[in-house]
C-alpha cells in the first residue's frame, strides 16, 4: 500500500503545466518590481534633486 502523501506529491508536480507557468511567472513579476520600484525611485530623484550647497 503507498503512503497518500507520495501520491498527493505526485500528483502535485503534474497538474496541466502549472507549476512550469509558475518558474517564469514568479521571477518575471520579481523582475517587474524591480524595475517599477527603480523606475519610481529614479522619477522622485529628477522631480526633487537634492540641494548641492
Amino acid at each position: 500500500m503507498r503512503p497518500d502523501h507520495l501520491t498527493d506529491i505526485r500528483l502535485l508536480a503534474h497538474q496541466g503545466g502549472w507549476d512550469e507557468i509558475g518558474l517564469v511567472a514568479v521571477p518575471l513579476a520579481v523582475v517587474a518590481t524591480l524595475l517599477w520600484v527603480a523606475d519610481r525611485r529614479a522619477r522622485r530623484l529628477t522631480e526633487h534633486p537634492k540641494d548641492e550647497d
